[in-house]
């Protein structure tokens, strides 16, 4: 949080928002990187004026070439080291997972914590689901590039078009007609709202 709160009131999407300057923590939740090495987690942050944004980041154990712009801070880990803390929304490791949850159906990683008791699984309490369906081509991803429109971030890679919300309409009322979503739940927050949306020229909404 104390990264986060320095950095997303610095970004366009966020700025502009009355109260940014007072960030609290409302939800978060983890993909499975399909190398295992990247860890991907979506922080929600609250605004002192109610407003709630979206911040997916990504944690690597060296710094990607290229991705200064994206570099959010360093940190040490008391295992793993020296971690870069990334804007995932520039990482292709974080592009590939938040597709594959859209575009195939899939929910959050579980979370597993290490305790003295060996490895324990922890109920989680944000959730999201993809609109797609289990079995569903995914476009390969490549080079990344992004940029920002409004509250949204854009991202596109070779077919693929992802839009992420930066300031979610927790009125659960966004048009989805047409695309493949990712919608979720969190504390407070019961009727599903909407964090990403797909699009692309080989694939297309369920009916």
């Amino acid at each position: 949080m104390e990264l986060l709160s320095a950095w997303a009131p610095l970004q366009p999407w966020c700025g502009a928002l009355a109260g940014s300057s007072t960030l609290d923590a409302v939800g978060a939740y983890r993909f499975d990187d399909r190398e295992g090495e990247v860890g991907i987690e979506t922080h929600l942050l609250r605004s002192a004026d109610g407003q709630v944004l979206q911040v997916p980041v990504s944690y690597r154990g060296a710094p990607v070439a290229g991705a200064e712009a994206s570099l959010i801070a360093t940190t040490q880990h008391s295992v793993l080291g020296g971690r870069w803390v990334y804007d995932a929304c520039g990482d292709p490791a974080y592009v590939e997972a938040l597709a594959t949850a859209i575009l195939t159906g899939g929910t959050q990683a579980d979370l597993d914590v290490v305790t003295d008791e060996g490895y324990e699984r922890r109920q989680a309490t944000t959730r999201v689901a993809g609109s797609g369906a289990p079995g569903s081509a995914v476009p390969p991803v490549g080079p990344v590039t992004y940029w920002n429109e409004g509250k949204t971030t854009i991202v596109r890679s070779g077919d693929l078009e992802l839009t992420i919300l930066r300031v979610i309409d927790v009125s659960g009322s966004a048009d989805t007609a047409g695309v493949c979503v990712l919608t979720g739940t969190w504390p407070g927050q019961d009727t599903p709202a909407l964090l990403a949306s797909a699009r692309g020229r080989h694939y297309a909404a369920p009916a």
